[in-house]
């Protein structure tokens, strides 16, 4: 969940609160209020772009460049001046994901969006040799496109393959008034993940997001948090490239190095190394909710 999506979703608590609590003129005026501020910057940001779009290609380079930042991106969406239509928008989030996805799953093929607002998506491939692969190949896949295209109602993924013995994650539906957030990609709507091989853990209070990544230990695993824009997300807490401990490491937007080897990785990009195709850290589904932040740990990760 982005920043901006996180303050829409509180100023909605905020709102239903006042209604919720009697305060009748009062709550109105308050959502009065808010539908003029929005109203007021989604006008000023559409002359933004309209200035931008008017200075030719100059002005087309500028506006690729905010619509490629995630909280800009966000308020276009909102607004509804993004500049990529729905089906360019998913195609870039999965181009985002795919080299993670290539080692992982195969390849991911993008097949459109009904016109109720399915978007449907074909997966080939499947990780054998990774027992958290299935459960987070969906989630990034999932997290990606609906970051991308809010407008999505829901995501379906074709040709999810079930690793071999012992069988990983049924993802089901939580209860309708359960809110969840997914790390390693984004939100994915109400998911509730079980199985005998994985085990949901709760972390310790970490605090709020910070610029430093934070080491816990979950089921005797070690396990690292990561903090981009608000977001968080999971990663065993070892270095693709020398093993060593990634909790001194350095944190720079969503790039992490290694302070042993100084490798660098992208950990919205699922832990995708920057010069490396074949290395990646090794991703843990996270669910951050009412409950605190936990992380699934399959067993072969558990020390």
């Amino acid at each position: 969940m982005t920043g901006v999506q996180k303050v829409g979703a509180r100023v909605e608590e905020l709102l239903g609160a006042l209604k919720s609590g009697g305060f009748g003129p009062a709550a109105s005026a308050a959502e009065e209020l808010v539908g003029l501020l929005v109203g007021l910057y989604g006008d000023g940001l559409a002359q933004i772009m309209n200035v931008l779009a008017a200075h030719g290609p100059e002005g087309a380079a500028m506006i690729d460049a905010l619509a490629d930042d995630p909280t800009v991106e966000s308020l276009l969406l909102l607004h509804g001046l993004h500049p990529l239509d729905v089906d360019a928008r998913i195609q870039r989030a999965l181009d985002r994901v795919r080299p993670y996805l290539g080692s992982h799953a195969g390849g991911v093929e993008y097949l459109g969006v009904t016109e109720d607002g399915v978007a449907r998506l074909r997966l080939e491939g499947s990780c054998h040799g990774c027992p958290s692969s299935t459960v987070t190949v969906q989630l990034a896949i999932t997290g990606a496109v609906q970051d991308a295209a809010p407008e999505v109602t829901e995501v379906v993924v074709e040709g999810m393959t079930a690793a071999p013995e012992p069988k990983l994650l049924q993802i089901g539906r939580r209860p309708e008034d359960t809110s969840v957030q997914a790390g390693n990609g984004g939100v994915v709507g109400n998911p509730v993940l079980s199985a005998s091989a994985v085990n949901w853990v709760q972390l310790p209070n970490i605090g709020p997001p910070s610029s430093r990544p934070v080491s816990a230990v979950a089921s005797g695993a070690p396990v690292l948090i990561c903090a981009v824009r608000g977001t968080l997300y999971a990663y065993r807490d070892s270095c693709a490239r020398c093993a060593a401990s990634l909790a001194d490491g350095r944190l720079d937007r969503e790039l992490l190095a290694c302070p042993g080897c100084g490798e660098q990785y992208n950990v919205r990009l699922a832990g995708k190394s920057l010069t490396d195709e074949a290395l990646h850290l090794d991703p843990l589904p996270l669910l951050s909710d009412s409950q605190g932040v936990r992380v699934a740990v399959p067993e072969t990760v558990q020390a």
